[in-house]
C-alpha cells in the first residue's frame, strides 16, 4: 500500500479515476443502459468483461454492460449479438461509454453524436481524442506524460475504473439494493457499506499494483 500511495496519491489520479466512475454510475439508470463502443478494430471486451464482474459482485444491476458490436458473427452468443442499431437507439437515461486507445474513427463519431442528441450520457476514455473528448460529457484521457505514474496504462485505467465503479462507500451517494429490491442510502436503516465478497477499491488496486509489478523479491 505505501507503494501504491506514492504513485498515485500525488498525481491525484485514485481520486480523478473514482469521480469518473461516480458520474458513470449516477448516469446510468436502468439495466442494460450501459452502452460500450470502441473502434471496429478494438472492441472494449476488457473493460466489458471487468464491469459485468463489479455488477454481479456487487449487486448494481445499472453497471451491466451492454457490448455493442459493429460485426456479429453468426452463431454468436445473446450477450455477444448486440450490433450497432442498439446504439443508434441509445435514448435519455442511458449512457455511451467509447473506450478507444486509438483516434475514433469518423463513422464512431457520428454515431456517438447521434446518441448525445437522443438524451444519451456520453463517456469517454481514451489517449488523447479532441474531437471524441468534446462529444463527451465526461472524458478521462490516460496519455503518457509528466505525473502519470508508469502504471497507469490503459489498460490499467480500465481495471481502476470498473474497480472504482464497483466501489461501495458510506460517503458515496449511491444506494445499496436491499434483498426485496428497495434502495437503502446512506444513514438510513438497512444501507451497507460493506458486504461479504466485495473489495473495497483500495484492495483492487493493490492486486492490481501486484499483477503489473509482480511479486516482491
Amino acid at each position: 500500500m505505501a507503494t501504491l500511495r506514492a504513485l498515485l496519491a500525488p498525481t491525484g489520479w485514485l481520486d480523478r479515476t473514482r469521480a469518473f466512475a461516480r458520474g458513470l454510475r449516477k448516469a446510468t439508470r436502468t439495466p442494460g443502459g450501459l452502452l460500450l463502443v470502441g473502434p471496429p478494430a478494438e472492441e472494449p471486451w476488457h473493460l466489458t468483461a471487468h464491469l459485468d464482474e463489479e455488477s454481479r459482485l456487487s449487486g448494481i444491476p445499472e453497471l451491466m454492460p451492454t457490448l455493442v458490436r459493429w460485426e456479429v458473427p453468426p452463431g454468436a452468443p445473446p450477450h455477444l449479438r448486440v450490433g450497432l442499431e442498439r446504439l443508434e437507439a441509445a435514448q435519455r437515461g442511458e449512457t455511451v461509454f467509447v473506450v478507444t486507445a486509438a483516434t475514433a474513427p469518423v463513422p464512431l463519431l457520428e454515431r456517438v453524436s447521434d446518441a448525445r442528441r437522443d438524451g444519451a450520457t456520453i463517456f469517454a476514455l481514451d489517449q488523447g481524442d479532441p474531437e471524441l473528448d468534446a462529444l463527451a460529457h465526461e472524458a478521462m484521457t490516460i496519455a503518457p506524460g509528466p505525473g502519470v505514474p508508469a502504471m497507469m496504462s490503459f489498460g490499467a485505467a480500465q481495471h481502476l475504473v470498473s474497480a472504482a465503479c464497483g466501489e461501495l462507500d458510506r460517503n458515496e451517494e449511491f444506494g445499496v439494493a436491499s434483498g426485496d429490491g428497495r434502495v437503502e442510502r446512506p444513514g438510513t436503516t438497512g444501507y451497507q457499506r460493506y458486504r461479504p465478497g466485495v473489495r473495497g477499491l483500495r484492495d483492487r488496486v493493490a492486486h492490481l499494483l501486484d499483477v503489473v509489478s509482480g511479486p516482491p523479491s
